[in-house]
Formats: C-alpha cells, structure tokens, sequence
C-alpha cells in the first residue's frame, strides 16, 4: 500500500483566453492527482486527507474509487471545498489563485496509524504550508519516518501562500532527516535555494528534479547525476504532470522493491534509466490533455 498524505481541492480550469473566459471545475490538488496516478497505474493506494462533505468532495471521493483508490483513512467535514483558480500561459504551463480561507483541508488531524500494509507515504503542496493542517501532517511524516516507512516529498512552491519564504526554507530544510525521496521541479529548486547535494547531506538517499519538457535528473548519495530527456509531445496544458511523475517514480519503485531508503540508495544506472523514462512517459501523457488527467497502466507500458 502507497499512502498519499494532503490536500483534495477543485480546480478552475479557464476553457479559453482572458480574464474572463469561462471556467471548468476539475478534480485537484497535487496530492489528489498523486493518488489518482497511483490507482490508474495499478498500485495499492489510499488517500490521507480531509474532505468536504458539499457536492465538490463527494465528487473529489469519486474520482478517488473510480481510480481504485482506499478512501478509508479520509476525513470529512462541513467546511468548503478548497479552490485553485488556474491561468494557462502560451506554452500550456499553469499559474494559480488559492481561496482556502475555512476550507476543509485545513483542518485535518494526525491519525493515530497509518493504513495496514503501507509501504511508503507521499507529502506535498499546500498541505504542507496551511496551518493548522500542515502542523498535522508535518507530524505524520516525522511518525511514518522514525517508524521505518518510505517518505516522498514534492514541495511543490505556490509561493503565493506562503506568507513568510525564509520560515518556510527552514521547515523544508527540517524535514529532510524524514525524506527518503526527494522530487521537486527546477522551479521550486530555485526558489528553495540550495543545491541537491546539500539536500542530500540533509537525509534523502535520491533527489529528482524535474526539467519541464527537457526531460528529469536523479542525483544520489553517491555523487552520481543522470538526466532523461523528455517524451515529445503536443502540450495541451502542464497541469499534474508533476504529480504523475511522483506517482510513476513510486510505482516503479515499488516494482523494483526499492521502497526503503537503503533499496533506493543502492538501486543501479540502469535501473533509474528505465524508472525516469517511465515517469517520463506518463508525464508527457498528462500534458496531451487538459486538466489533470493522468494515464493507465495500458497506456504508459512496461517499466
């Protein structure tokens, strides 16, 4: 079982150019779109998250048992639905306006245990940045590190809900004792600062930096630095090609049995050739359509 801990929201996807242009609810929220990946790839996954109960979450919990994804470890309560208000530029890539003010996911709570069977945990995106939420799930990621549990972090910067950048540098440089995976996009590199070695240094035993359509690069412990170049394809819009790398990053890894942080460190050239082109694959699927639609097993191939 992969568990992907944070934020399920609603994107509003603008269906033309301009300010104004009509606006298409989408199923979101980098977390989400992990955990739909996962499912569509075919592994064993369940969401960790706090839901509404209006008509968007039950929607959003749709999307997740249509994906076959356990909904189980998923709270709910009265408050709103988060909203992302997307901007599409010319090359396709997406900018966002939150409203997140009294919104459900904010106030998710620790669980006492992690779902039975899990092998590995996901963190990322705003979940991490609104309090009181991101105080809970920072706490989860600390319990499900020490407990011997594989941790992915995707920081996944939406600095514009981030009131206080060196506060927020900080905490990122504290999770690393409890991050087996790193991956985050050149973006978010940075705006972070740092380099991958020192991130390194800091716990993970591999950081992968995503490079838009160039492609990806995994950087390991043991000075080692190899790039893929990316899939071609017609971009139609960027949004959750992110997040399918994330899940085609923890989907090979679990077909490699590489799910701990000594497997991961000690995972071969060749083998990190074939699971950056898979996530490569699926990326480039992603982005041949609109919204977060990430791909099937059918679709992406063999590892």
């Amino acid at each position: 079982m992969i568990v992907v801990a944070g934020e399920a929201l609603i994107d509003l996807v603008p269906q033309g150019r301009g300010a104004l242009a009509s606006l298409k609810p989408a199923l979101g929220g980098g977390p989400y779109n992990t955990a739909v990946a996962l499912g569509r790839l075919g592994s064993p996954t369940a969401f960790c998250s706090r839901v509404s109960l209006d008509a968007f979450g039950e929607a959003l919990l749709d999307g997740l048992r249509e994906a076959g994804v356990d909904v189980s470890a998923v709270q709910r309560g009265t408050e709103p639905t988060t909203l992302a208000v997307a901007s599409i530029d010319d090359g396709g890539s997406a900018a966002y306006s939150f409203y997140v003010d009294g919104t459900a996911d904010r106030l998710f709570t620790a669980p006492a245990a992690l779902p039975y069977g899990t092998r590995a945990v996901s963190f990322g995106t705003c979940s991490l940045v609104l309090e009181p939420g991101a105080s809970a799930y920072e706490e989860l990621l600390r319990a499900a590190a020490a407990q011997g549990v594989f941790t992915a972090l995707d920081p996944n910067i939406r600095a514009g809900l981030i009131p206080d950048a060196d506060a927020y540098r900080a905490r990122f440089k504290s999770w690393l004792p409890s991050v087996s995976l790193l991956k985050l996009s050149e973006e978010d590199a940075l705006w972070l600062g740092g380099t991958p070695q020192e991130w390194l240094a800091g716990g993970p035993s591999a950081v992968v930096i995503t490079h838009g359509g160039d492609g990806l690069s995994v950087f390991t412990r043991d000075g080692s630095v190899l790039p893929v170049p990316g899939e071609k394809v017609d971009v139609v819009d960027t949004i959750g090609a992110g997040d399918t790398v994330n899940a085609a990053l923890l989907h090979g890894l679990a077909a490699l049995d590489a799910l701990s942080a000594e497997a991961l460190a000690a995972l071969r050239v060749d083998d990190w050739t074939r699971l950056l082109r898979f996530a490569a694959r699926a990326a480039a699927i992603t982005c041949s359509r609109a919204g977060a639609e990430p791909p099937y097993a059918s679709e992406v191939g063999a590892l």
